[in-house]
């Protein structure tokens, strides 16, 4: 009995393979001879949702081999809130396991999507991100799930990640303001080209960010950080914010663990004249202002703060700030290469808990990493009644590319500030000993155990009630307020951008 039990079970099998119909001897999926072809390499549900609704959208996915593949799993990676459903060949779930293709065939994937704008960010952010996983031995492939969970103008609009889009004015006007209630979401690269662009009081700009690649001119690929506004040379940037309701520029990841996450947009680019920023809360980026040679800029009571490389660059430019504050900068504070005209008053620059010093000023630019090719252009530069100070012993890094020899090429003016340095007045080491006597006079030189602000553990840059900034200033009859309008003392107003109570 056992034999002829066997003997038919072998008679089964052959029956079976003799019958399978060519083409589908299973091949393996091996991530490098052969992978599965995806009608999209990102699903995106195009739809704003202004109340509770459903989205769905067609994946195809296509097996162009002469033998089936089994696919071990297929798993949806939500994002925050689970708002994304999937449904391959009519089987609903999150994880799906051993599908099998049929030679030169294909099968297709449903996903949806649900949202309700009104629930809070943390819920709902304005750009809901997923993927679908598919897993198989030796590797795996993916699948982007992109949707819209707020009712938000999205700019340029919404499949521009990785892409450039020009805002011009069309010869329309000469301006366009952004004066809508509703947030503003910039999704890749906005370029500002032949108009201005007006952010008046309470605008509130979101930047999403993320890795792009794009190409060079050799055609070779690149990485690259989007997320970025970038103001051409005949564009210009004015920013209107008030002390009530300032204007707000930061990533559009709004959930608590990405509050105050550096390096989550690349940051705003100047490469024109005329460019304001008053009232401006700038946070979140790599870089928060670049002011590329021959920009300029007027910076007045403004925040920059959580960036993972400066605060403020500048090269070759001309800015003229007040009232401001750069703090949890990564990078320096404030970074000027290449020379360049600058005022800064009553700003404070603080840098704790960052390898980089609070400020980094140099006349050039170097070409190599061995800075054998460089360039040199003049620096002028005046900081008054401001505060420089961090973690570090040195807060102030110079470079003279001239090395003393072109004393036109080297304009340094520090009058009535707080800073803190120590190796940078040793001849052997900083190489300036006469700091105090010919680049700042008069100032205060810190050490650790003075008092300057309230709490920098909180990013609290108020002064300390015992304050060596207190009364060490001298008035500016331009600048009578402070960072938070409050009026400063006329006889001897503070150091850096708070006046104290």
């Amino acid at each position: 009995m056992n034999r002829i039990l066997i003997a038919i079970g072998l008679f089964s099998l052959l029956f079976i393979a003799a019958c399978r119909r060519p083409g589908t001897e299973l091949i393996t999926l091996d991530g490098a001879n052969y992978k599965l072809e995806f009608s999209a390499d990102t699903i995106r549900f195009d739809t704003v949702f202004t109340e509770l609704g459903s989205a769905t959208r067609i994946l195809k996915i296509f097996n162009r081999a002469e033998k089936a593949v089994q696919i071990d799993q297929i798993e949806l990676v939500n994002g925050p809130g689970g708002q994304f459903r999937m449904n391959v060949d009519g089987i609903p779930g999150d994880l799906i396991e051993r599908v099998i293709i049929p030679a030169g065939d294909s099968i297709y994937l449903f996903a949806e999507v649900t949202i309700d704008p009104d629930q809070p960010l943390s819920v709902s952010p304005f750009v809901i991100e997923g993927k679908i996983r598919f897993k198989y031995p030796g590797g795996l492939q993916e699948v982007q799930l992109e949707a819209w969970g707020q009712n938000a103008n999205y700019i340029p609009d919404r499949f521009n990640q990785g892409g450039i889009a020009l805002l011009s004015c069309n010869g329309i006007a000469n301006e366009i303001s952004w004066d809508d209630p509703r947030p503003y979401v910039i999704y890749g690269i906005l370029a500002i080209d032949s108009c201005t662009l007006h952010l008046p009081k309470g605008t509130k700009i979101y930047v999403h960010g993320g890795v792009a690649q794009t190409e060079d001119a050799q055609g070779n690929p690149f990485v690259y950080n989007d997320g970025f506004i970038y103001v051409l040379p005949n564009g210009r940037l004015r920013v209107e914010g008030t002390l009530d309701e300032p204007v707000l520029i930061q990533g559009d990841r709004l959930e608590p663990e990405f509050e105050n996450e550096a390096g989550q947009w690349n940051g705003i680019r100047l490469q024109s004249q005329g460019n304001t920023f008053e009232y401006a809360e700038i946070k979140n980026s790599i870089i928060g202002i670049f002011a590329d040679s021959a920009a300029q800029a007027n910076i007045t009571h403004t925040k920059i703060y959580n960036t993972s490389g400066p605060g403020l660059a500048a090269q070759h430019a001309s800015i003229q700030a007040s009232n401001c504050l750069l703090y949890n900068n990564a990078g320096n504070a404030l970074q000027i290469n290449f020379g360049g005209s600058y005022q800064f008053d009553f700003c404070t620059f603080g840098n704790y808990g960052f390898d980089a010093v609070a400020l980094s000023l140099s006349n050039g630019i170097c070409y190599d990493a061995l800075c054998s090719t460089y360039d040199i252009h003049p620096l002028n530069i005046t900081i008054t009644n401001s505060i420089i100070a961090g973690s570090k012993e040195d807060e102030i890094e110079l470079t003279d590319f001239t090395g003393g020899q072109e004393p036109l090429a080297w304009n340094l003016n520090f009058d009535h500030c707080s800073v803190r340095v120590k190796d940078l007045l040793d001849p052997e080491k900083g190489g300036y000993p006469g700091f105090f006597d010919d680049i700042c006079n008069p100032c205060i030189n810190t050490d650790f155990g003075s008092p300057i602000f309230a709490n920098t553990d909180e990013d609290d840059y108020h002064l300390d009630s015992l304050s060596i900034a207190i009364e060490q200033g001298f008035f500016i009859p331009s600048i009578p307020d402070d960072l938070e309008g409050k009026m400063r003392d006329m006889s001897t107003p503070d150091l850096g951008c708070y006046e104290k109570e």
